[in-house]
């Protein structure tokens, strides 16, 4: 085993590997960007390393400077978490050519299986097919185009590079090839280094369902059941379940077999996910996550098997310590993404910020995995992931109703959350019944009820509203009063919703009908769509915004002609500053 594991992430990630190495008795080193310097992960480990910068790429991403780290802090393995460089083979590379061990698959692997392109290829040769595709990096929006009128629409433009989500775009119609794919590349880039993306024919109603999958350098290859991630907004997950619900046991086992064939075609090694689109009955390769999954916890629920210290065992060169036979799946697990989004509308807006008091659940079957306290901050320059949310039960009906139990008993205020998104998936009949897809969460759920997350504000008396505990008759009420305006008292236990400046579904900040568009959350610039004089229609994109390594438009909520426009591409903005007019 090793005796010092740097891990070259942050967050909630790192938080997670740090325990699992105390456990082991071995020594963990965190390295922190300029605004992580007093975060959760670095306070736990034994010892941190400051990478300098604030943004992705001037710490997180700086190779040269996590090469540093490990030679000034003597590590003799380094875990990546999942995103930044965890499906990097240059990375992964440098690590290993310097003696230190590189917690995850052989670079080599990471390169078949981290290009998309080759993955596909790769899996194919081993006799599992994904959807119509192509293998070839997009030059332009005329490819796009043709792929769309021979196999139909809509088309996937897809980051050749990453996953998770991120650099995907669905393109519509041939009218939104040039701008979908713009965005995808400048997604991709921002988030994993690299711009080139690919496409494939996007199914419109299938389940996402995905295998994990466990090997060692002994040749020793199992699989540990399913799990099923089609609870998505923007192709990213905000639930997932383990395992697979109503999916035919003859189907899940040849998934797990065509899973295991994939890791065997690329030499693989370590913990890595097979991911399959699941619809009519039949499923398709999708694409291998060389890395651990954000969703770990939900399979390690019902296997009782605990993947972090496999990888760490399996990377020092131990043999696995179970055979396929005697993987043996238990009950129900659900695992719920907390993010900073303000989900009013269905807009799933960041929500940057401090947060200002945090109370996870607790009680059986339950657990929060976290990389903040109370205190701290969710910063535009990172994912936007509070925590998660898991729980376990003997049953799915048991696990959602214990799942519902603790969102209510979670208490997240000072930034925006998806909780209430996630109460209304739990509860829905067609989630309840399997009927959902990945399509469904913005295709049929109505968010409507979901209230916009407002600041308050004054009224002509001074006076605003405010959520407040009372006693009537000792019995005990959350109520709503006008009260003097001042800063809430910190200890009465408010439930209030967390009271910050937020856009509607639209994403303007303006009022109904504002000739102002202001920007809805902190973050920077990447496009300005219009210049002064142009005539712009209601829901028309002015301007798009990276937040959270997210892109989001912002829209004008009146017709009319654009007066100003007082930002640039690069700029930064504050959430509620105006970037444009529209008279």
């Amino acid at each position: 085993m090793f005796t010092k594991v740097l891990i070259a992430n942050r967050g909630e990630i790192a938080v997670r590997v740090i325990r699992a190495c105390r456990e082991l008795g071995v020594t963990s080193v965190a390295v922190y960007s300029e605004l992580d310097r007093d975060s959760l992960h670095v306070r736990l480990a034994d010892e941190a390393y400051a990478l300098g910068g604030q943004t992705a790429a001037e710490s997180y991403l700086n190779t040269d400077a996590i090469l540093d780290a490990i030679e000034q802090s003597g590590a003799d393995a380094v875990h990546p978490g999942y995103g930044f460089f965890s499906e990097n083979a240059d990375f992964a590379r440098a690590i290993t050519d310097r003696g230190v061990t590189f917690i995850g698959p052989p670079p080599a692997a990471i390169e078949v299986m981290g290009d998309k392109i080759s993955a596909r290829e790769a899996a194919e040769r081993v006799g599992v097919h994904g959807v119509p595709g192509s293998t070839k990096i997009l030059e332009n929006a005329d490819e796009v185009i043709a792929f769309g009128n021979e196999f139909g629409w809509p088309v996937a433009i897809k980051a050749a590079y990453g996953g998770g989500g991120r650099g995907m775009k669905v393109v519509a119609t041939a009218a939104d090839a040039q701008a979908q794919l713009d965005s995808a590349q400048r997604e991709s880039l921002s988030y994993f280094g690299r711009s080139e993306c690919y496409m494939e024919r996007y199914l419109t109603q299938p389940r996402h369902v995905e295998v994990q999958v466990l090997a060692d350098s002994h040749g020793n290859y199992v699989y540990l059941g399913t799990r099923d991630c089609s609870a998505q907004r923007r192709h990213q997950k905000l639930i997932e379940e383990a395992p697979a619900a109503g999916i035919p046991d003859d189907i899940i086992a040849q998934m797990g077999e065509a899973a295991v064939a994939v890791a065997k075609g690329c030499d693989y090694v370590n913990a890595g996910t097979v991911e399959f689109l699941y619809e009519d009955g039949g499923f398709y390769y999708l694409e291998m996550n060389t890395r651990l999954q954000v969703e770990h916890p939900a399979t390690e629920l019902i296997t009782r098997v605990d993947l972090v210290e496999q990888q760490l065992r399996v990377a020092s060169g131990e043999p696995l310590p179970f055979t396929q036979d005697e993987v043996t799946i238990s009950g129900h697990a659900i695992e719920i993404r907390i993010n900073a989004e303000d989900p009013s509308g269905g807009a799933f807006l960041p929500s940057p910020g401090p947060i200002t008091k945090l109370n996870p659940p607790d009680g059986f079957g339950t657990r929060w995995d976290t990389g903040y306290e109370a205190g701290d901050e969710i910063s535009q320059f990172y994912d936007n992931l509070v925590g998660k949310l898991i729980v376990w039960g003997k049953d799915r009906p048991t696990a959602i109703a214990r799942a519902l139990r603790a969102l209510r008993e979670l208490m997240v205020e000072g930034v925006a959350t998806t909780i209430p998104a996630d109460i209304a998936i739990l509860e829905h009949p067609d989630f309840v019944a399997n009927r959902h897809s990945t399509k469904w969460v913005e295709e049929t759920l109505d968010l409507s009820s979901v209230q916009r997350i407002t600041a308050a504000t004054p009224d002509e008396e001074g006076r605003v509203r405010r959520e407040v505990d009372v006693e009537v008759n000792g019995k005990r009420f959350s109520v709503a009063m006008w009260v003097p305006d001042s800063e809430p008292q910190t200890g009465g236990g408010s439930r209030s919703a967390p009271r910050r400046r937020s856009g509607g579904a639209g994403g303007s900040a303006g009022g109904a009908g504002s000739g102002e568009v202001a920007a809805p959350m902190q973050g920077t610039i990447v496009k300005v769509n219009v210049a002064v004089g142009d005539t712009v229609e209601a829901g028309d994109a002015i301007v798009v915004l990276e937040a959270m390594k997210m892109e989001n438009n912002v829209t004008c909520e009146k017709a009319g002609t654009v007066t100003e426009v007082r930002v640039s591409e690069g700029d930064s903005v504050g959430g509620g500053d105006i970037v444009a007019v529209i008279e």
